[in-house]
């Protein structure tokens, strides 16, 4: 009899054991980028566990496919990603190597984040090829560049913490509504800082940065690759030089992990101004969230824009 109590007790205790650790246990979210990252974080607060497969200083369209990548899937219950083919090249032979039906097309734990976007840029009117360069063929998959798409995501990736763990839901609507609440302050804020500068003509490196200038009210009227995804040649250069030349064009932007040779060149000839912008969470110290972001892109290039006008005034003065 003793031995049956003792293991009864022992069944029983480790019975409350496994209850309590699935009572605690956290939503583990896998995010391709950081930005979708740091988002979930805000929504789901101590509720969730999240780690992004890439690093914010990396491009994302090219990303090594480590075996701790497929570990990470392999443990998720909700996989967050881009979408519009921006990860085609790296991320569907991990969710593969993972086994893990959760983040499978279609299921539960799986988010493809440009279905929340309501307004997805430059969808092609004709057939692609590759003779077009980069291009993708769903729409410009760079939209957490406008910071109003942040709102959707977070409602998005709410709703879907709201399936997975319903006894939590009212701390992710408490969380999401601080958390739209706070950006839309922000953006706010961002957009009284970019008024002045409505209408400015930039040229990018890449086509990333159409949802930002859409926003900010800049117009793109070149960029430094010929064709997405396609290096410069010589005689491209010397071309955009010309037009930059010819319609004062006095700002030229670029990501980090974009060769900075060439639009240096570019500015130096024509006596524009280089900016290299981050574009993601994580891409340098002090940018750890999504606020921090653009708090970094509207102070640099609203910083930049104001010297530019400053010194096109001194130089009128004088004349």
């Amino acid at each position: 009899m003793k031995l049956y109590k003792i293991f009864f007790y022992m069944v029983f205790s480790i019975f409350l054991l496994i209850s309590a650790h699935d009572a605690f246990a956290k939503v583990k979210i896998v995010s391709s980028v950081p930005n979708f990252g740091d988002i979930a974080e805000e929504i789901g607060g101590d509720k969730v566990e999240v780690k992004s497969l890439s690093k914010g200083y990396q491009d994302p369209h090219f990303v090594d496919a480590k075996p701790s990548l497929i570990l990470s899937l392999n443990r998720a219950d909700l996989l967050l990603y881009t979408g519009l083919e921006l990860e085609l090249g790296w991320l569907p032979p991990l969710i593969t190597g993972a086994r893990n039906s959760k983040i499978l097309t279609g299921n539960i734990g799986n988010l493809d984040c440009s279905t929340l976007i309501p307004n997805i840029l430059e969808m092609p009117t004709t057939k692609v090829d590759r003779s077009m360069g980069d291009i993708h063929p769903g729409g410009n998959p760079h939209y957490m560049l406008d910071p109003r798409n942040g709102i959707p995501i977070a409602k998005g990736i709410a709703d879907r913490l709201k399936e997975i763990d319903p006894e939590n839901a009212s701390f992710y609507d408490e969380r999401l509504g601080d958390f739209v609440r706070r950006l839309n302050e922000k953006i706010k804020e961002w957009d009284e800082k970019l008024v002045p500068y409505k209408e400015t003509e930039i040229v990018t490196y890449h086509k990333s940065w159409v949802y930002f200038s859409d926003w900010a009210g800049f117009e793109e009227v070149g960029y430094v690759e010929p064709k997405p995804g396609i290096p410069p040649s010589p005689s491209y250069v010397a071309e955009l030089i010309r037009k930059l030349q010819k319609d004062k064009i006095r700002l030229i932007i670029a990501e980090s992990y974009y060769p900075q040779k060439v639009p240096a060149l570019i500015a130096e000839k024509t006596g524009a101004s280089f900016l290299v912008l981050p574009s993601s969470v994580g891409v340098r110290e002090g940018i750890n969230t999504y606020f921090d972001l653009f708090d970094a892109i509207v102070g640099e290039v609203t910083s930049k824009l104001a010297s530019i006008t400053t010194k096109a005034g001194d130089f009128q003065d004088s004349n």
